[in-house]
């Protein structure tokens, strides 16, 4: 299961389509185009940084999106078009009148339906 401590990270994510283009194998035999679901998300850094251990894994999903899994895209060579990326900055201000920033990071998971047998 995704942690619940960081459900609050999909509550925004977008629901968004992959296109991988076809890859020519070793042998020469041309591969195939596939789509996959994904949910596509804009996070802190310091959150992507807390999430970034439970990359390349698959999490079952609850709430809005239950019975779906998700797989952080982190490294993944066939998904390099959607590895981690720059997702700006704010500037604000705290209560007490001192600036900071936060930093932004634009990340893709893969998203999957789960499906299980069940026993008659």
């Amino acid at each position: 299961m995704w942690p619940d401590e960081y459900a609050f990270l999909l509550d925004g994510a977008e629901e968004v389509e992959l296109h991988i283009p076809a890859v020519v194998h070793e042998n020469g035999s041309p591969g195939k185009a596939i789509s996959r679901k994904a949910l596509k998300a804009r996070i802190s850094q310091q959150d992507f940084e807390k999430i970034w251990p439970l990359a390349e894994a698959r999490y079952r999903l609850g709430g809005r999106l239950a019975g779906k899994a998700i797989t952080l895209i982190a490294n993944n060579p066939h998904y390099s078009n959607w590895h981690p990326a720059d997702g700006g900055s704010v500037e604000s201000v705290s209560d007490s009148g001192k600036h900071y920033t936060t930093s932004y990071v634009v990340v893709h998971f893969l998203l999957d339906d789960v499906r299980e047998t069940a026993d008659a």
